[in-house]
């Protein structure tokens, strides 16, 4: 994905996952030390113009994560708050949401929860619209995010609407006609990738945020059909 937007990605592993389209079996963290090491090594040499963030796995990564991106004054940075598979396994657990929120939120350029991720960081019941705005406020006045993106694909309806905040102007609604089906494995990852992309190819937030949501769009129009369970988007 990172190729076909134009730039090259670097990765530093946190954890390890047995998982198919049915969903995640089995997954086990990557130890603190290695973590930081990985992010260390890419930072001295390969410096990112962006960095993005996914699962994490427990408050310890989180920390870990949270010095690397002080110590080498990364900036442009999008927060993917993984905390539930899309099937329901938990991939952070309590400590880990609190240390990400003290940690990571205010260091964010944007964080990006779905709508459990924002009831889990805001504590908040999330599930329409109104309450998606009132999530992304808390987020950013709150919580110190620069800005933050409050996905709706899991809403009901014809449409998803999805909450951007920056702090600056009245939250934006972005409204696309919802796809319909099952192939929607990855849409968070693949967004929060997107926006960095984008960041790291200077476009300003709101703009990034735009053309990822329209690349987001575009790859659940064209899934390659695979697995038996609802499989990645294209």
């Amino acid at each position: 994905m990172f190729v076909r937007l134009g730039v090259f990605g670097t990765t530093a592993i946190t954890a390890v996952t047995a998982q198919n389209t049915l969903g995640i079996q089995r997954w086990m963290s990557i130890g603190t030390a290695l973590v930081r090491a990985q992010i260390d090594a890419v930072a001295t040499d390969l410096r990112p113009d962006a960095v993005k963030s996914g699962m994490l796995a427990n408050a310890d990564i989180v920390r870990a994560v949270a010095s690397a991106l002080r110590k080498h004054g990364l900036r442009r940075y999008v927060l993917d708050p993984v905390i539930l598979a899309s099937s329901g396994t938990p991939l952070l657990d309590r400590a880990g949401v609190r240390a990400l929120r003290r940690e990571l939120i205010p260091l964010a350029t944007i964080v990006t929860p779905n709508l459990a991720e924002a009831a889990a960081l805001t504590g908040e019941h999330v599930a329409d619209v109104a309450a998606m705005r009132r999530a992304a406020l808390l987020l950013v006045d709150r919580d110190g995010a620069q800005a933050a993106l409050v996905t709706g694909g899991h809403l009901t309806g014809t449409t998803t609407v999805d909450v951007l905040y920056d702090g600056k102007v009245a939250p934006r609604l972005f409204r696309h006609r919802r796809v319909m089906t099952r192939h929607t494995h990855g849409t968070g990852c693949t967004l929060s990738a997107a926006i960095a992309a984008r960041l790291a190819l200077g476009d300003p937030l709101p703009t990034a945020v735009a053309a990822a949501l329209r690349y987001v769009h575009r790859a659940l129009l064209h899934p390659p059909s695979l697995g038996t369970g609802p499989g990645p988007i294209g």
